[in-house]
């Protein structure tokens, strides 16, 4: 593990590969931090993209996803299409049994409507603690994240300090807008989640997501009953300098 980069030095290193392509920058950081750089997906539209980016070359990132136990069946199709048409692995991080049980033993399975605190509680159970889990001993943690995604999110850089973590976070498609991922997807054939048709854009777990209206927020579908500014679930969070 490369130990002399800073946030700031790593920023500069990597800012030539960014303006090249982002593939260019995944090439650089993969070799660079060989064997502690791993990649998140689950299974979205700008996930599959960077799925495509790393399989189609064979870097050697690690991919994992999270399986919540609550996903959408579309979103299990599109796991196994991924497996099929790239034959790579995906590695999966789930929850731990023993929260699981005590959670669903106290509150039932549907205690996330209940209150922020209950639904931030499934949510550290079902992805917080495997995330945990799937990034210890890495160096940089790739993401799907853009900027327009969330008012959260314009805030955030395309490489950051995870301090949580230790760890440095990339986000390859961080300037992108929608229509420049949907038109990489269509014209490389990458396999998507079919709710994207139906207006489904950031895609969770099923009790949590819903299609948006024309006009609402990216991020309007999720934890739809709840105030726009609490719409994280903890896996990014922001960061500090390193």
């Amino acid at each position: 593990m490369p130990s002399t980069y800073t946030l700031e030095t790593l920023s500069e290193a990597l800012q030539p590969h960014r303006e090249q392509s982002p593939q260019a920058a995944l090439a650089w950081l993969s070799e660079t931090f060989a064997g502690s750089i791993v990649f998140s997906t689950s299974f979205g539209l700008e996930d599959q993209a960077i799925s495509h980016l790393i399989f189609s070359e064979k870097l050697p990132i690690r991919v994992f996803t999270l399986d919540t136990g609550r996903n959408f069946q579309e979103t299990y199709s599109t796991w196994s299409r991924t497996l099929d048409v790239y034959q790579q692995p995906i590695e999966v991080f789930a929850p731990q049994a023993n929260a699981l049980e005590q959670l669903l033993a106290q509150k039932g399975p549907n205690s996330f409507y209940q209150s922020v605190e209950n639904r931030k509680e499934c949510c550290h159970i079902r992805k917080v603690e495997p995330l945990a889990r799937a990034l210890k001993n890495q160096s940089i943690w790739i993401t799907g994240i853009r900027a327009e995604q969330s008012a959260n999110r314009q805030d955030m850089q395309p490489v950051e300090w995870d301090a949580t973590h230790q760890l440095f976070k990339f986000h390859p498609l961080f300037d992108w807008t929608f229509e420049q991922v949907q038109a990489y997807v269509d014209t490389h054939r990458i396999p998507t989640n079919p709710l994207h048709k139906k207006g489904f854009v950031s895609i969770g777990c099923a009790p949590c997501t819903r299609a948006i209206q024309p006009g609402e927020d990216f991020r309007a579908g999720r934890w739809w009953w709840e105030d726009s500014s609490k719409k994280e679930c903890g896996l990014h969070s922001h960061a500090a300098t390193a």
